[in-house]
């Protein structure tokens, strides 16, 4: 058997008294300085921070009643401004509808009125019934604001009379003839008579 020495273990250098310890081998020896939150504030820094924030709130101006109202005012006149807009808008869309649909109704009324100034002795039951019809027409065209008008006799205006063509005879100017009656809707002239002028 042989005899084993006994372990010891290895020593650790020490360092010597007078060699300076290096700083990041200095042990932490509070939050403060290892920069942790403390986890407590100081009640002066929350009062002083507490104070910053009211005097910045209170240098904010404030809406005030009249605000709101004036505010509401506003909004209340332009919604009514919009509701009078539509409501002119839908109107005139109306009035061009309308008006379309009679420029397409007034060569009807036209070849009705041929067909009764054409109509022979022998053919007056048939033009009685043709008759009724014009009427009816006419009648419909008037609940609906339009006018007829015949221009025979007056002097030439070319805002309500289309010249088709000129008949050198009597006064210089004057309506001599009317091929077909002019239209007029709440005033305005929505199809000018066709006449025949003096010239």
């Amino acid at each position: 058997m042989t005899d084993e020495a006994p372990h010891t273990p290895e020593e650790e250098p020490v360092a010597p008294e007078d060699q300076p310890v290096a700083p990041e081998d200095e042990p932490v020896t509070s939050r403060d300085e290892a920069g942790e939150p403390s986890g407590e504030e100081d009640p002066a820094n929350e009062e002083e921070a507490f104070r910053d924030k009211e005097e910045a709130s209170s240098d904010e101006p404030e809406a005030s009643g009249e605000d709101y109202l004036a505010m509401a005012q506003r909004v209340q006149a332009d919604f009514e401004n919009y509701r009078k807009r539509a409501a002119r808008e839908a109107a005139a869309a109306g009035e061009r509808a309308k008006s379309g649909l009679i420029r397409e109704l007034l060569p009807v009324v036209d070849n009705l009125e041929r067909a009764l100034a054409s109509a022979e002795e022998g053919e007056q039951h048939l033009a009685q019934g043709v008759r009724l019809v014009h009427s009816e027409l006419i009648a419909v065209l008037e609940r609906n604001g339009i006018q007829q008008f015949d221009p025979s006799g007056e002097k030439f205006d070319p805002t309500e009379h289309e010249a088709l063509s000129v008949r050198d005879e009597g006064e210089v100017g004057l309506v001599l003839d009317v091929v077909e009656k002019g239209y007029r809707s709440n005033g305005s002239v929505l199809r000018p008579a066709r006449v025949v002028v003096s010239g």
